[in-house]
């Protein structure tokens, strides 16, 4: 990937972490960013000691409009380019029945989920990628796709966030390439209470996902390699939705140990 620039939201631990990682080894300058600082230095602290492309951090909100625009222009200013864009923030505040959801949680959940990736769209589109292009990657979830009990609010965010990539792709093209993964289950510090339960649902590959799985896709969609691709959502789910998702067969905890999340993420 050269000398392009990128910013990865949510980028101080998880799915962000590791897609930063591999965008720094590849030489890519990457702006990280989310709301805490501590975690955003140390992450950037270790991306640094790679010695790959430049790494820089900035503390935002992925919901807020001066926020998104602020992070544009601190990577302009650190980077001159914003080529790449990753919207992988994403909360899940509410566990429960759609029909009993707060407006507050509701909210939340989708000014994060789902307005964030089109805001920071946008101020991406207008510093830099509406000129000179870019590349777009929003993820997304599987959860978007099927019925799952007690996440529906989640998975609604994740299903717009899915027709917001095909239109995005349209209106953007040929400029910008917009596109999406859907990961199934990962061990990541968000969806712990899924993961490290006493019954995980283990896809038929045999085990839960990692934040490299993911970012090993992300790198693909993210380069030149796939510049005939635009509109699309990979699923990088180990196989859980050719089953039947809600029914799929439970299988006990693997004997191999999961991956923890970062230290201190």
């Amino acid at each position: 990937m050269g000398t392009k620039a990128a910013i990865v939201t949510g980028g101080s631990k998880g799915i962000g972490a590791a897609i930063a990682e591999r965008l720094v080894r590849q030489g890519t300058a990457v702006m990280i960013t989310a709301r805490k600082r501590e975690p955003l230095e140390r992450t950037a602290e270790r991306l640094r000691a790679l010695g790959g492309g430049e790494v820089a951090f900035q503390v935002g909100h992925a919901g807020s409009p001066e926020d998104a625009e602020a992070c544009m222009a601190a990577t302009m200013s650190a980077f001159g380019s914003v080529d790449i864009l990753v919207n992988n923030a994403a909360t899940s505040p509410y566990h429960g029945p759609v029909i009993e959801v707060d407006i507050p949680r509701l909210d939340k959940t989708i000014e994060v989920n789902l307005r964030g990736p089109l805001l920071w769209s946008q101020a991406a589109w207008r510093a830099h990628m509406g000129r000179h292009g870019g590349s777009i990657l929003n993820i997304s979830s599987i959860g978007g796709q099927a019925y799952t009990s007690d996440n529906g609010v989640y998975a609604m965010t994740k299903a717009g966030l899915d027709f917001l990539t095909r239109f995005l792709a349209v209106e953007l093209a040929p400029t910008v390439r917009v596109n999406a993964i859907a990961p199934g289950l990962v061990a990541t510090e968000m969806a712990e209470a899924l993961w490290n339960g006493p019954n995980v649902r283990v896809p038929p590959m045999g085990r839960v996902g990692t934040p490299e799985d993911i970012a090993a896709a992300a790198v693909y969609l993210l380069g030149d390699e796939a510049g005939w691709v635009t509109g699309q959502v990979l699923d990088v789910d180990g196989g859980a939705l050719i089953c039947d998702f809600e029914r799929y067969r439970r299988r006990p905890k693997p004997a191999v140990p999961l991956p923890a999340p970062e230290a201190g993420a």
